[in-house]
């Protein structure tokens, strides 16, 4: 199983940034999916996550409206997380998830600064 996060750098407040997680080694289509963060001296928390059909999804109410998160079983076997109107806040490690399992991506850094 291998989860590969990209996308993350530094943006400016109000600003957006696309992260995606290249998801390989199991039934992708099968999975749901999620995205969860860590910030400087925070615990791991939820972001938003996405049913294996990509007809549920769920987020928290820190980014709801603000984070959209997709997929692709087709034929990219990627989930995504845009992250419009970015705050400061938003600042932390970003890591892919499939539910239910121990399989986490190594994480991306975002960071929120102007």
């Amino acid at each position: 199983v291998q989860l590969v996060e990209s996308g993350g750098g530094l943006a400016q407040p109000g600003g957006s940034l696309r992260l995606s997680c290249a998801a390989s080694g199991f039934t992708f289509s099968s999975a749901d999916m999620s995205w969860a963060r860590q910030g400087p001296g925070k615990e791991r928390e939820f972001v938003a996550a996405i049913s294996w059909s990509g007809r549920e999804e769920y987020y928290a109410d820190s980014v709801k409206g603000r984070f959209t998160i997709s997929r692709d079983n087709a034929a990219k076997n990627t989930v995504w997380l845009q992250m419009n109107n970015l705050k400061p806040e938003d600042t932390a490690v970003y890591y892919c998830h499939h539910l239910g399992t121990f399989s986490w991506g190594q994480g991306t850094q975002v960071t929120v600064s102007s």
